[in-house]
């Protein structure tokens, strides 16, 4: 962690340039991870995605949702 503070630039260009994370420890255990935005910005919309997928599958299963044709029936898209 130490290492990190005295050097936050340097790691920040290296996880930019790389493009690989990089794990800030303390006692040997991780802390956190310096990663580049646009990886970030990547594993945002992967959870996102998942997690919609999730509450879709939850609604079908519980019948409590409309079927796109429907949907775009009823937007007058067909």
């Amino acid at each position: 962690m130490s290492e990190a503070r005295n050097r936050l630039a340097e790691v920040i260009e290296e996880t930019r340039r790389s493009g690989k994370p990089i794990s800030v420890t303390r006692r040997g255990r991780r802390v956190a991870v310096i990663l580049d935005s646009d990886a970030f910005d990547r594993l945002v919309d992967i959870a996102d995605d998942a997690a919609d997928r999730r509450e879709l599958e939850a609604a079908r299963i519980a019948d409590d949702y409309v079927p796109w044709d429907e949907v775009k029936a009823a937007l007058g898209l067909q």
